[in-house]
């Protein structure tokens, strides 16, 4: 049975560069682009609330198997045991790619609380770590 693929957009840890881009070994990087929100220092991650009127977030998206995608939602803490706690939950939104047509993919969008002070208005997470 051939593993279906779906298309997820990263935009913290999980970034070439990224001390968590390790976790994306085997996936297949798609395009360079941002999504629309407001981008949070968390702690050493940040956290993306998604907003059509809000910064654009830098980030890239790339093709992951079901697999590998469940491997990455027990990494943002996202299962179906744990949603009621967790610090995310993976939704899918618009995605603006450098070049060509916007498409969708999934995003982990902060649940927690966050503070305007802590808000990174240009919305690019490794530029500011």
């Amino acid at each position: 049975m051939h593993d279906q693929l779906a298309l997820v957009f990263v935009y913290g840890t999980l970034r070439r560069g990224g001390s968590n881009h390790f976790r994306m070994h085997g996936t297949e990087f798609v395009a360079a682009g941002t999504v629309s929100g407001r981008l949070y220092a968390i702690d050493w991650y940040p956290g993306l609330v998604l907003d059509p009127a809000g910064d654009p977030i830098v980030g890239e998206v790339y093709a992951v198997g079901t697999g590998q995608l469940k491997a990455l939602d027990e990494f943002e803490g996202v299962s179906a045991s744990e949603f009621q706690d967790s610090e995310y939950r993976r939704v899918k939104t618009m995605f603006l790619p450098q070049k060509g047509d916007p498409f969708e993919a999934w995003v982990w969008e902060w649940l927690g609380a966050v503070s305007e002070g802590a808000r990174i208005p240009h919305g690019d997470w490794l530029r500011n770590s």
